[in-house]
C-alpha cells in the first residue's frame, strides 16, 4: 500500500519544515540573522496508464492517464535575504548595513568570511574587530589617543584627535555583494562563506551603486517575522498530524484485508 511510504515522506517533510522554524523563533533576537524557509518537490510518479498513449486501433488518444505520486522531498532550506529592521543602540561601533551588502572578516585560517552583524569592537592594540575577535577588513586601527570616532554613510572612519580641530580618516569599511547571496554558506557565529552557488565576491565601498551604506550606531535585527513564524508552525503541525492520520487509515485498510476469511 503506497498510501503509507508517501504519507512517511510527508511526515519527514514536515519534521524538517518544523525544524527550520524553530531555527528561525530560536534566532529572532540573533543580530543580522537571515530567516530561512524550507522548500519542497513532489517525487517520482508511476503510470499506470501512461498520457498520451493511444487507447484504440483507431488512434485515439488518453487525455490524461493515470498517474500515482510517491510523495514528497525537500529541495532546498532557503536564505530569505530581505533586510531587518534597524535597532538604535547608540554604541560607537555598532553598524548596520542598510541595503546589499556584508561585511568582510578575517578568520583566524586566513580566510574571508562575510557577515551581516554589525556589532563591533576595539581589540587591545585598538584595530576595529567582532564579537569573537576576527579582524574586519581592511583592518582599521583607531589611535589610542583618539577623543571620539565617527564611521559615515559610506564607511570612512573618522576619528577625532586631542589637539587637532580636523578629523583624521584612519580607513574606510569595505563591504561584499554576490550575484547569488542566498547560495552563502552558514558556518554559525553570524558568519558565512562563499561558494560555487554564491558566485565570487563583489566588493566596493558603502555607498556605490549596488551597495548599502553603513549606520552608526545602530545593529540590524532578524528579519524574522514572529507571527508568520508562529502561523508556519501551526500549518506544519497540522499537516504533520494530517500525514499520520493517513498512515493510521491505511494501516486499518490492510488490517481489514488481513481478516478476511
Amino acid at each position: 500500500m503506497r498510501s503509507l511510504s508517501i504519507a512517511a515522506t510527508g511526515m519527514l517533510a514536515q519534521q524538517l519544515n518544523v525544524e527550520v522554524i524553530s531555527n528561525n523563533i530560536a534566532n529572532m533576537s540573533t543580530t543580522g540573522f537571515q530567516r530561512r524557509r524550507a522548500e519542497f518537490q513532489d517525487l517520482l510518479y508511476q503510470s499506470q496508464r501512461a498520457v498520451g498513449s493511444t487507447s484504440s486501433a483507431s488512434g485515439s488518444v488518453v487525455p490524461v492517464g493515470v498517474q500515482v505520486g510517491l510523495g514528497v522531498k525537500t529541495a532546498a532550506v532557503y536564505r530569505v535575504t530581505t533586510q531587518g529592521s534597524l535597532t538604535n543602540t547608540g554604541n560607537t561601533f555598532d553598524v548596520a548595513i542598510k541595503g546589499q551588502g556584508y561585511l568582510q572578516v578575517t578568520l583566524p585560517n586566513g580566510e574571508t568570511a562575510y557577515t551581516r552583524s554589525g556589532s563591533l569592537q576595539l581589540s587591545a592594540t585598538g584595530q576595529i574587530v567582532t564579537a569573537d575577535g576576527y579582524t574586519v577588513l581592511p583592518g582599521i586601527t583607531v589611535p589610542s589617543n583618539s577623543t571620539g570616532v565617527t564611521i559615515n554613510p559610506s564607511g570612512e572612519v573618522l576619528v577625532k584627535i586631542s589637539g587637532q580641530t580636523t578629523p583624521q580618516n584612519v580607513g574606510q569599511f569595505q563591504i561584499a555583494t554576490f550575484p547569488n547571496s542566498a547560495g552563502l554558506q552558514a558556518i554559525g557565529d553570524n558568519l558565512l562563506n562563499q561558494t560555487a552557488a554564491s558566485g565570487t565576491a563583489v566588493t566596493g565601498s558603502p555607498g556605490d551603486a549596488g551597495f548599502g551604506t553603513l549606520s552608526q550606531g545602530f545593529l540590524e535585527a532578524a528579519n524574522v517575522n514572529v507571527v508568520s513564524e508562529i502561523t508556519s508552525l501551526i500549518t506544519a503541525q497540522r499537516a504533520y498530524e494530517l500525514n499520520s492520520r493517513v498512515i493510521q487509515a491505511s494501516d486499518e485498510m490492510m488490517s481489514t484485508l488481513n481478516q478476511l476469511r
